[in-house]
């Protein structure tokens, strides 16, 4: 059984009121799409009828499909039900962590009236201080930090509260993270791809994800007894050019 915590109690707030904001909500009754592709008739007049529960298949086709044309409403409509599956890791057990941020982001929901997006934004933040201090969260940090991005568009807000929190549980979490990231990284590539930002913006992300581990991992990572090659990697990151592979540290394996 999960624990209760205050960071936990405030993750069941969030979405109790996500719940609540959203009650009622609707696809746009002109939305459409694809029968061959996407689903039924019948399956799109569910997501036009208010208050019903859609089932775990229909609910991954609506958030995986980029092509609505009324996303915003459709978000509206699939909002507690994917936020609890986000916070479950069903989504990320499918694989389909990108795709969910990618709804958020083609949603523009930062332009909705304020009680509305106030609540999302209370969302985001609570599951990120859940995943960085809870053992038992479900879902890794490096796929919530991407799935946050791409919803947000931004990259700082989520490193700000990750410098911030500086448990034992979130150094494991960054340790966990790089492990994840560094082959992307130390190939000058962003460790993620995403749908909606532009290849220079990615670089920006990459640039700025680097120049925050640079700064805070190392000593973080020593705290939890991370393997030491590991934080040469991490050092790697701030040598360029033919130094870095040079590096008696250097990987040895194809990057």
């Amino acid at each position: 059984m999960t624990q209760s915590t205050p960071a936990r109690r405030r993750l069941d707030a969030a979405l109790a009121h996500l719940a609540t904001t959203f009650r009622g909500m609707t696809a746009h009754p002109d939305d459409s799409n694809c029968e061959c592709h996407w689903g039924s008739a019948e399956e799109l007049a569910l997501l036009k009828t208010p208050n019903v529960e859609l089932d775990p298949d229909l609910l991954r086709r609506t958030y995986w499909a980029g092509d609505w044309h009324f996303p915003a409403a459709m978000l509206r409509r699939i909002l507690p039900q994917l936020a609890t599956a986000l916070v479950s890791g069903e989504v990320e057990r499918l694989g389909s962590m990108d795709y969910a941020g990618r709804a958020f982001a083609l949603g523009r929901w930062q332009q909705w009236p304020a009680e509305q997006s106030t609540t999302i934004r209370e969302f985001l933040d609570a599951w990120w201080v859940v995943t960085l201090s809870d053992p038992d969260a479900e879902v890794p940090a490096y796929a919530v930090l991407a799935m946050l991005v791409e919803a947000s568009g931004a990259l700082d807000r989520w490193l700000g509260a990750w410098a911030t929190a500086t448990s034992p549980v979130a150094n494991r979490r960054l340790a966990e993270a790089f492990g994840e990231w560094e082959y992307d990284l130390l190939r000058d590539d962003p460790p993620w791809r995403t749908w909606e930002l532009t290849d220079d913006e990615e670089e920006v992300l990459r640039a700025e994800l680097t120049a925050w581990l640079l700064q805070h991992a190392p000593a973080r990572l020593r705290m939890v007894d991370t393997d030491p090659e590991l934080l040469h990697r991490i050092r790697l990151l701030g040598i360029n050019g033919p130094a870095r592979w040079d590096d008696p540290h250097w990987p040895n394996r194809g990057y």
